[in-house]
């Protein structure tokens, strides 16, 4: 006789405003500091020369572009559910597609390929953290 296990099922927490917003700011920091621990471990130099200027985009620029529009895009959206609540599901959606779209920036810059990718791959770790946060704002919202 075999038995088959019902499938694992994960819920996003309701959340409030501040901690959906500062503790997505704070995970996509620490998450993409260490994408670029690991891209600096592979060779990446995290360095670009654009109009003869060298620049360096990492640590700090990591930590600037992780933190700073994850922290504009969602205190605005947030800010917005005080109307409309449907703005939290239309911005995971739009900061979506932002952050897998400038991945072209990155990849149009002239960045050693451990860094072009290590880069890319943090926009990438920004979609779940910006999903999950305004999930639990939303489902914080709907449990009142």
């Amino acid at each position: 006789m075999t038995t088959t296990a019902a499938p694992a099922t994960y819920t996003v927490p309701a959340l409030n405003r501040p901690v959906a917003v500062l503790g997505a700011a704070a995970t996509a920091v620490v998450l993409n500091l260490i994408v670029w621990a690991v891209g600096a471990a592979a060779g990446g130099t995290f360095t670009t020369i654009a109009d003869g200027k060298v620049t360096d985009a990492a640590p700090g620029g990591v930590i600037m572009m992780s933190a700073v529009p994850v922290l504009i895009g969602l205190t605005v959206a947030v800010l917005l559910s005080y109307v409309w609540t449907g703005v939290l599901r239309t911005a995971a959606v739009v900061g979506s597609v932002l952050s897998i779209a400038t991945i072209g920036l990155t990849v149009a810059a002239d960045f050693d390929t451990a860094s072009t990718i290590a880069l890319s791959v943090m926009h990438v770790v920004l979609v779940p953290v910006m999903v999950i946060a305004l999930e639990g704002v939303r489902r914080g919202i709907t449990a009142k």
